[in-house]
């Protein structure tokens, strides 16, 4: 095959390039503006539960936003998915507290409640006070077990930051991830369902967490004509011309989900029977995964090869794959932090990749990648 394959490539709408040249003929090129207040209505009417939304730098930004609005600070311990990207666990460091890691249960591949509970009562042994915040993830876009988790929390009194960066338009009973929680986040980053270039968004519970959350993103500037600062802020808006690229991103949502479920899907079919091929896909009707990326588990014993071996093959046929994420409890810079593990999480690392699946994704390269994988099996 001539072309290369990518896990989740940008697509454009077409719209884009009108509301950005809006912001340029009306020089409203700046991180506030029509096309931000367009954008965040947009995101408040898709995710709904009566949400407000507000636009950000980054989805990083977003979780570091809602955990100072928690009031997570020095010496604060948080609770944590091990397994996902670090950008879910570092904001926390950044306010100075510590991560205690949790590991995964098999149904979801995300936090797993059981895991959860003991560590809350382990931690509040251990240390005299309870963590000050729960923050599971929606991996890959598959829904966490969120109910348990969150009747776990409210049963404790701690509130959940629902990280939905990977997650947007997929949904738990019918309900938008990233809407269970005190606060939800959202990413748009370059490869995500919709993009801004870069970009995130935080789900707030109302009008007074959306202003809030404003004056934290804008450096915290106090209502005075000169320049008053009374609390640390930060520099976290989105800007005018990444929130236009988004409202036209919001005219191919729908599309866009409903082409990574097609993928996923077509890959459903095409791995069925496959000894040693294990495809993730929703645990039962309660769960609607986005699939943002499609993700598979290659067992090396039944298919005579592994993960990696299959990657570096894909690779050189033009396909790009990437393993799943390192557990954040097995990595260097976390090695000494609190974890309660089940070996889940290392297994699913040890043996999974994930496949493309993104909007420029046709039936033909689905073919394809299937093809190729089966060629890599030597059992």
């Amino acid at each position: 095959m001539d072309k290369r394959i990518y896990l989740c490539l940008a697509h454009m709408s077409g719209k884009e390039q009108d509301f950005i040249r809006e912001a340029f003929d009306t020089n409203w090129v700046v991180p506030l503006g029509p096309n931000v207040n367009a954008f965040e209505e947009d995101l408040k009417h898709f995710v709904g539960q009566n949400k407000e939304v507000v636009a950000l730098s980054a989805g990083t930004a977003a979780i570091h936003l809602g955990l100072i609005q928690l009031g997570v600070g020095t010496g604060d311990e948080v609770i944590c998915q091990s397994f996902t990207f670090c950008a879910s666990a570092n904001p926390v460091a950044y306010q100075g507290a510590t991560p205690v890691f949790i590991d995964s249960e098999e149904d979801t591949w995300n936090m797993d409640p059981a895991l959860l509970e003991e560590a809350i009562k382990d931690r509040i042994t251990k240390t005299g006070k309870k963590p000050k915040a729960i923050l599971p993830v929606h991996l890959y876009g598959m829904p966490a077990r969120i109910d348990e988790i969150c009747a776990i929390a409210s049963k404790y009194d701690i509130p959940v930051l629902e990280d939905a960066a990977e997650a947007l338009g997929s949904e738990f009973k019918g309900q938008k991830c990233g809407t269970f929680g005190t606060f939800g986040v959202l990413s748009f980053n370059g490869n995500k369902m919709i993009t801004t270039s870069g970009g995130g968004a935080l789900i707030v519970p109302d009008e007074a967490a959306k202003k809030q959350t404003m004056f934290y993103a804008t450096q915290a500037r106090e209502p005075f004509p000169h320049y008053q600062h009374e609390k640390i802020g930060y520099n976290y808006r989105m800007s005018n011309i990444c929130a236009g690229i988004g409202r036209g991103q919001m005219t191919v949502l729908e599309d866009h989900i409903a082409h990574h479920r097609h993928v996923h899907n077509l890959y459903a079919k095409a791995f069925e029977g496959v000894e040693g091929i294990t495809l993730k896909s929703n645990p039962d009707d309660r769960f609607n995964a986005n699939y943002w990326l499609s993700t598979i588990l290659i067992d090396p014993e039944k298919t005579g090869t592994n993960y990696d071996e299959v990657r570096v093959q894909l690779d050189a046929k033009g396909i790009e794959t990437r393993p799943l994420w390192k557990p954040m409890h097995l990595q260097p810079v976390y090695a000494n932090n609190p974890r309660y593990v089940n070996g889940v999480s290392e297994r699913l690392f040890n043996m999974g990749l994930c496949i493309p699946a993104g909007p420029w994704v046709t039936d033909e390269d689905v073919a394809y990648i299937v093809e190729q994988i089966k060629a890599c099996l030597r059992k």
